[in-house]
C-alpha cells in the first residue's frame, strides 16, 4: 500500500494538490510552492509562518482538519503574536483534506499597497533575508572548517547553493557560532552572497533609504521583513555652507583641489548622523540596518559614491555612469552593520538623476495607459513625459525663484513664510496664509500668531500664488507687468512698481523684478515640458505629477494659471510628494522594483533642452500669463473667464459677511476674471 496522502489548497494563491498526510502546513506549501515566509526553517522561533484554517463548499474550516496546537505553540513567545484562531505552519499538521489561508503578513512576496490608488503597488521582496540555521560542530574526525559546515547548512536546510561570503564575517563567525551553541542566524544578499551571521536566532533586518536633495535630507528607516516604516527624519544638506545651488558646489569643487573630497565628506557624515537619528528613534542598533538605498539628483549622487562632479558642470554634462550602483555601505562612511550594502537607483541623463528615477518608479508612468506628465519641480526641474509604451526625460533650468531666491523678500519654506495668497477681485486686499500659523491673515487669532512666529518672508508656493492672483485680479498684465493706477497697495520703488502684501516690521512686497523672475522660471519650466510633447507628438497630457517638496504646496489651479504646466484637468493634476524618496523606500523593500527601474531608465528616451532649436521659440511663448498662444481650455472652464466666478455672484458688494474658504479653488475666489489673457 502507498503512503497515505491528503488533498490541501492554499489561498488566496490558490495552489492545490495532494501531500503526504502529518505533513506539516509548512512543509506542504513547500512541496506546492506556496510562498509562506520564514526564517527559523520550521522550529517555531519567528512567528512568520502563521496561517489559519480556510473553507470551501464541501470543505468547512473544523478545527479536527489539523493537529491540535502542542508545546510549540502554546509555549510560543516570538516578536509576532499569534492571535486566536491563527497557527503556526511550521507546527500545525495535515490530519485530513483542508484549505490553508496564508495571509498577507505570512507571505514572503506580500504585496505592498500604496494610498493613493493612481500609484504603483509593489511586491515586498527585500534583497536581504534572515536564515536560521543549526551547523554541525567540528570534530577531529572531519577537518572542515566553520565557513565550510556554515555554508553546508544553508545548503541542506534552505536550499542556497553556492554562496559566496563577505571577508567581514570571517571577523566575527567564529565566535557567533560558538556563542550560538552551533546554531546562528545568517544574512544572505540577493540569495547569492552571506553578509552577516548572528549567535543563535536574530529576526531584526533593517534598511534605510536616502533622498539626498541640495537643500535637505530625509531619511526612512523600514523593517525589511514587513515594509513598516519605522522612523523618519529629515536634516538640512549641510553642503549649504560651499554653496546653495547646486552649480555653486560645483565651482567650489573646481576651484579648491580637495573640494570634492570634502563635499564628499560633508554629506556622507549627515548620512551616518541621520542613520544614528533614525535607529534612536525606532529603538535599533546601527547593526541592524543591513541595507541602505539612495536617490538624489545627479551631483548628489555622484558626490555620496565619492566620485569627482566637475564633469556634470560643463558640456556635454556626462555621468560616471547611468546604472544602479551597488557597493559596501561602509565604502560611503556610513556606520551600520558591517555587510551592509548600498544600492543607488540609476541617474537618466547628465541633469536626471537618481531622484527621477525613483519618482519615475513610484508613480509609474511607464504603466499608464494614458500620457502622463511628471515634473520635479526645483532649481533645475526634472521632467517626465509618457505611458507605458514610450518614456521620454528632460531637465530644465528654472533657476532657484520656486525656491524663494532672488525674490525680493523671497526666503525658503520656514515658519514666518507666506506659503499661501489670495487677493480680492474688486479691492486688491490681499489674504495669505503664514506657515506654523493657522489663520489667515483677515481671521481672528492671526494677529496673536504672528507676535510669536512673525511675517519674514515669503516663499515659493506664495510668490507663484501672488502673481497668479494679481494676473486674475487685473492688476499683473498678461505680459507680466504690475498696472500702475492709483491704489494704495501699488505704487513705485524709485521706477520699479510693486504690490504691497504686508505693512509690517517686515514690509513684504511683489515687485516687477520678482514678476519677471517667476516668469523667466515658469517659461523655462513649460519650454521643457513642450519640447517632450513635440517630441511625443503630443498636444495635451492626460495627467500630471507634481513632486518633491515644493511640486506638493503648489496648487495645480494656479500652476495652470501661471502657466507653468499645460492646460489639463484640474481634478487629474495632483501632488506626488516626495515621490523620489518613495521610488527609494520601494527600492530597498523589493528586488522586483530594482529591476523594474533599471530597465525603465535604460530605455528612457533623454532629450537635451541646450542644444533644441526650439526651445527658446517655446521660453518666449510661456513668458505670457498664463501663455502667448497655448489654448487652456480647462483652466477657463475652472475659472470662468466670461465674467465673473459663480461664487462671486453670491456676495454682496461691501458686505464681508461670507468670504470663501482658503482652502476653496480660484474657481470659487471673489472678483473678475482676466478676460482673454486667459
Amino acid at each position: 500500500m502507498g503512503e497515505a496522502t491528503l488533498s490541501v489548497t492554499f489561498t488566496p494563491s490558490g495552489r492545490r494538490g495532494r501531500v503526504p498526510a502529518g505533513s506539516t502546513a509548512l512543509e506542504a506549501g513547500r512541496m506546492l510552492g506556496v510562498d509562506i515566509d520564514s526564517v527559523c526553517g520550521g522550529r517555531g522561533l519567528c512567528g512568520r509562518c502563521q496561517i489559519t484554517l480556510g473553507s470551501q463548499p464541501g470543505l468547512p474550516a473544523e478545527p479536527g482538519r489539523l493537529s491540535p496546537p502542542g508545546d510549540l505553540e502554546t509555549s510560543y513567545r516570538g516578536r509576532r503574536p499569534l492571535p486566536e484562531g491563527s497557527r503556526l505552519s511550521c507546527a500545525a499538521r495535515l490530519l485530513a483534506d483542508a484549505v490553508i489561508d496564508v495571509p498577507p503578513r505570512s507571505q514572503v512576496r506580500q504585496q505592498v499597497v500604496r494610498k493613493r490608488p493612481e500609484t504603483a503597488n509593489f511586491n515586498l521582496n527585500p534583497v536581504a533575508r534572515l536564515y536560521y540555521v543549526e551547523v554541525e560542530e567540528p570534530s577531529m574526525i572531519r577537518q572542515a572548517s566553520d565557513l565550510t559546515r556554515l555554508r553546508e547548512a544553508l545548503r541542506a536546510q534552505w536550499d542556497l547553493p553556492d554562496l559566496e561570503t563577505d571577508p567581514a564575517v570571517l571577523q566575527n563567525l567564529q565566535e557567533a557560532l560558538r556563542a550560538g551553541k552551533w546554531t546562528a542566524t545568517v544574512s544572505v544578499h540577493y540569495g547569492r552572497l552571506i553578509t552577516g551571521v548572528w549567535p543563535g536566532f536574530h529576526d531584526r533586518a533593517l534598511g534605510a533609504a536616502f533622498d539626498v536633495g541640495s537643500t535637505t535630507v530625509a531619511g526612512h528607516l523600514c523593517d525589511l521583513s514587513t515594509g513598516e516604516i519605522l522612523a523618519s527624519e529629515g536634516i538640512m544638506n549641510p553642503q549649504i555652507r560651499f554653496g546653495e545651488d547646486l552649480m555653486s558646489r560645483i565651482s567650489y569643487v573646481m576651484m579648491n583641489e580637495d573640494g570634492a573630497a570634502r563635499l564628499t565628506e560633508t554629506i556622507t557624515a549627515a548620512l551616518d548622523e541621520l542613520v544614528g537619528v533614525l535607529t534612536a528613534a525606532a529603538g535599533a542598533e546601527r547593526a541592524d540596518v543591513l541595507e541602505i538605498t539612495l536617490v538624489g539628483n545627479p551631483i548628489m549622487h555622484h558626490l555620496v559614491l565619492g566620485i569627482d562632479p566637475r564633469r556634470l558642470g560643463e558640456a556635454p554634462f556626462a555621468l560616471a555612469t547611468d546604472r544602479a550602483v551597488n557597493d559596501r555601505a561602509e565604502r560611503a562612511g556610513i556606520a551600520v552593520h558591517p555587510g551592509a550594502r548600498l544600492y543607488a537607483l540609476p541617474c537618466v541623463a547628465g541633469h536626471v538623476g537618481a531622484d527621477a528615477a525613483g519618482a519615475v518608479l513610484s508613480e509609474a508612468p511607464h504603466r499608464s495607459p494614458t500620457t502622463q506628465l511628471l515634473v520635479d519641480v526645483g532649481t533645475n526641474a526634472e521632467i517626465v513625459l509618457g505611458d507605458r509604451e514610450r518614456l521620454l526625460a528632460a531637465s530644465s533650468p528654472t533657476g532657484p525663484a520656486f525656491e524663494g531666491a532672488e525674490i525680493s523678500s523671497g526666503q525658503r519654506a520656514s515658519p514666518g513664510a507666506i506659503e499661501r495668497v489670495r487677493v480680492d477681485r474688486e479691492t486688491l486686499e490681499p489674504r495669505f496664509k503664514v506657515i506654523d500659523v493657522d489663520p489667515w491673515s483677515d481671521e481672528e487669532g492671526f494677529a496673536d500668531a504672528v507676535r510669536s512666529t512673525g511675517v519674514t518672508g515669503i516663499c515659493g508656493s506664495g510668490i507663484i500664488e501672488a502673481v497668479a492672483e494679481l494676473a486674475l485680479a487685473g492688476a499683473v498684465s498678461a505680459d507680466g507687468r504690475i498696472l500702475e493706477r492709483e491704489h494704495p497697495r501699488l505704487g513705485k520703488e524709485g521706477r520699479t512698481p510693486f504690490y504691497l502684501l504686508y505693512d509690517g516690521p517686515a514690509r513684504i512686497a511683489v515687485t516687477q523684478t520678482d514678476v519677471r523672475a517667476v516668469q523667466l522660471a515658469k517659461a523655462a519650466l513649460y519650454a521643457g515640458i513642450r519640447l517632450l510633447m513635440d517630441r511625443l507628438g503630443v498636444e495635451q497630457v492626460d495627467d500630471i505629477r507634481l513632486a518633491g517638496a515644493f511640486g506638493s504646496h503648489i496648487d495645480p489651479l494656479y500652476a495652470m494659471a501661471l502657466g507653468m504646466i499645460p492646460d489639463c484637468d484640474p481634478a487629474r493634476v495632483k501632488a506626488a510628494g516626495n515621490a523620489a524618496g518613495t521610488g527609494a523606500i520601494m527600492t530597498l523593500l523589493s528586488a522586483d522594483a530594482r529591476r523594474e527601474i533599471e530597465e525603465t531608465a535604460a530605455r528612457m528616451e533623454k532629450v537635451e533642452t541646450a542644444v533644441e532649436p526650439r526651445f527658446q521659440e517655446h521660453f518666449v511663448q510661456a513668458m505670457a500669463i498664463p501663455h502667448r498662444t497655448a489654448p487652456y481650455p480647462h483652466l477657463s472652464r475652472a475659472l470662468d473667464i466670461s465674467g465673473i466666478p459663480a461664487a462671486a455672484a453670491d456676495r454682496p458688494q461691501r458686505r464681508r459677511a461670507r468670504r470663501p474658504a482658503p482652502e476653496e479653488k480660484v474657481a470659487a475666489a471673489a472678483g473678475a476674471g482676466t478676460g482673454g489673457a486667459l
